[in-house]
């Protein structure tokens, strides 16, 4: 019997975060799902340096060595992210949850440490495969706890086991088991499994049949449950290669990678339906990830510069012709002012444009700036604007007749000065003779 995966990963930032803890993987032999912990740049990191040292696992194994070789690359990934937070002060304390399945011939080897959860459908049963390592897991354990007193609980997400800074002797849970074909496998999150109750999973994992619409179903729930927390969700069919139907394609061998270790990982991968619009509407802009080189996908092809330059250019000569277009409208402008003497009558506006002058004199009257009124004159030194040049010699016309009235008159002479009296003596003399 030749066995084989038929899978699909999504994750999504939820509602409430801005940037994207959680960090998963699904191939043909290994998925795996790794949810950080450790503030915005620990949770990023822990995550992504786990899924990617785990990822190397994505081929064929003997059976017989997958759950040791599965724990040395569990134990390899915790010193890794030891030595960061050790090189890295910034990135003490981060952290991060493991639930993972190995697959070689017929078998899987499964390694969990954390709250991230396994779920087995099987023959029309959904169990929860995984046992969280948690504080109220340990009182549930020990019967301090009933199950619905561990659902409201303030301390239900205190991890007392994961990998990383806080744990520098991880204890893993690891076990063999066998891969039936027909078994259906969930692994997800806290912030699926914390929202999702155990009957609505079994349900979905029932009724959706192909794994990609089953894994957005799954993280649509948990974003309409209010999506506090990050959500990622994988889900793989185990197939009988002998048993599928003639004309069925085989399961595709591409991995599919999500949340902080994926290229975009603060995007949602869930983009359909009404809760994950809800989403892109009420989640806020991302933080700038911290950058981390452990994990990265091919770079991207370099663009050509040529694009940028052409934008640049009509940019440009955009911003010119404005310029040139608001010059010319200035041109058809005209104010009256003055040169300090007399009125003169300008072309355009009458203010600078840094160095640029946006007017020129065009006639220099003769009307002298102190025949003016006082009110007059202030007003010619504040500049009169005119949309025209017919109106702005109308102006002009105004301040002269305004000039001419404002002028004393003129002196006449005097009757009684030298040449008057020389006449009127004259005359007297006569009539005297």
């Amino acid at each position: 019997m030749s066995t084989a995966l038929r899978y699909a990963a999504r994750s999504d930032v939820g509602l409430v975060r801005s940037n994207n803890q959680d960090s998963g993987y699904a191939g043909s032999h290994l998925l795996v799902v790794a949810d950080g912990m450790g503030g915005h740049a620990g949770g990023d990191v822990a995550s992504s340096v786990a899924i990617g040292r785990l990822a190397r696992l994505d081929s064929e194994t003997p059976a017989s060595d997958i759950v040791a070789t599965l724990e040395e690359s569990v134990l390899e990934a915790n010193q890794e992210i030891l030595r960061r937070a050790r090189d890295e002060p910034q990135l003490r304390g981060l952290g991060t949850t493991i639930t993972a399945l190995l697959r070689a011939e017929g078998k899987f080897a499964l390694a969990h440490i954390g709250d991230s959860r396994a779920y087995l459908l099987r023959e029309e049963e959904t169990v929860q495969v995984t046992k969280d390592h948690t504080f109220v897991q340990r009182l549930l354990d020990e019967g301090r706890l009933t199950e619905e007193e561990a659902e409201r609980h303030p301390q239900r997400s205190v991890l007392m086991r994961v990998l990383g800074d806080v744990d520098a002797d991880p204890e893993l849970d690891l076990s063999l088991r066998p891969a039936h074909p027909g078994d259906r496998w969930m692994l997800c999150s806290d912030g699926l499994s914390g929202l999702v109750s155990l009957d609505t999973i079994d349900a979905t994992l029932k009724d959706v049949a192909d794994p990609g619409e089953c894994a957005d179903a799954l993280v649509q729930l948990a974003l309409k449950g209010g999506g506090p927390d990050n959500i990622t969700c994988i889900v793989a069919d185990v197939v009988d290669l002998e048993d599928l139907p003639r004309g069925d394609e085989a399961p595709s061998t591409t991995p599919q990678i999500v949340g902080s270790a994926a290229r975009n990982r603060h995007q949602p991968t869930a983009a359909s339906g009404p809760a994950a619009k809800a989403a892109a509407l009420t989640r806020e802009e991302p933080e700038v990830p911290y950058e981390d080189e452990d994990f990265s996908e091919e770079e991207p092809p370099r663009r050509s510069p040529w694009p940028a330059f052409v934008v640049l250019v009509l940019l440009i000569a955009l911003l010119g012709g404005l310029a040139w277009g608001g010059y010319t409208w200035s041109q058809r402008q005209f104010y009256v002012g003055t040169d300090g003497t007399r009125v003169v009558l300008y072309q355009g506006l009458a203010q600078d444009l840094g160095p640029i002058s946006l007017s020129q004199e065009l006639e220099v009257t003769d009307i002298e700036l102190e025949d003016l009124p006082e009110i007059t004159r202030q007003q010619v030194e504040s500049t009169i604007s005119a949309a025209d040049r017919e109106s702005a010699d109308q102006i002009i016309d105004r301040l002269e007749q305004a000039a001419d009235a404002n002028r004393p008159p003129a002196v006449t002479p005097d009757p009684s000065d030298g040449g008057g009296a020389s006449d009127a003596g004259g005359a007297d003399d006569g009539e005297a003779t």
